[in-house]
């Protein structure tokens, strides 16, 4: 796989992976310290896009980082810990975006995405390794 990072982060994506025959994933990475809410605004993540995955990395005192590696589409259908906030009704202000709700009640909802199990199912929807 080949690696391209952007030069500048004026669209949401962070960097393009592309195979051996030339198909790409485009990526946004995002961070947070222990438990909380991670957002992508609706304008720089188009979830429409099936190449788009989100890298989230979450990092917890004197361990490495959680990495999760998850598809775009899981936001077609929003539940409790993968949300879509419109802020359209009166005195909202907020632009529209998708979010991750981070907790430690629903941190086993990620364990399906995470980086080791996701990239193992793509190299192997994509043929790339026997």
């Amino acid at each position: 796989m080949e690696v391209y990072v952007t030069e500048v982060d004026d669209h949401g994506i962070n960097f393009v992976v592309k195979d051996k025959r030339g198909r790409f994933c485009e990526v946004q990475v995002k961070s947070v310290r222990g438990k909380g809410y991670v957002f992508m605004p609706k304008n720089k993540f188009d979830i429409s896009n099936k190449n788009l995955y989100l890298t989230l990395l979450v990092f917890e005192n004197s361990k490495l980082p959680d990495i999760f590696l998850i598809p775009s589409q899981v936001w077609e259908a929003p539940n409790e810990v993968f949300v879509d906030r419109n802020y359209d009704k009166p005195g909202q202000t907020s632009k529209p975006e998708y979010g991750i709700n981070i907790s430690q009640r629903n941190f086993g909802i990620l364990e399906i995405f995470k980086f080791e199990k996701t990239i193992k199912g793509f190299i192997e929807a994509t043929g790339i390794m026997p």
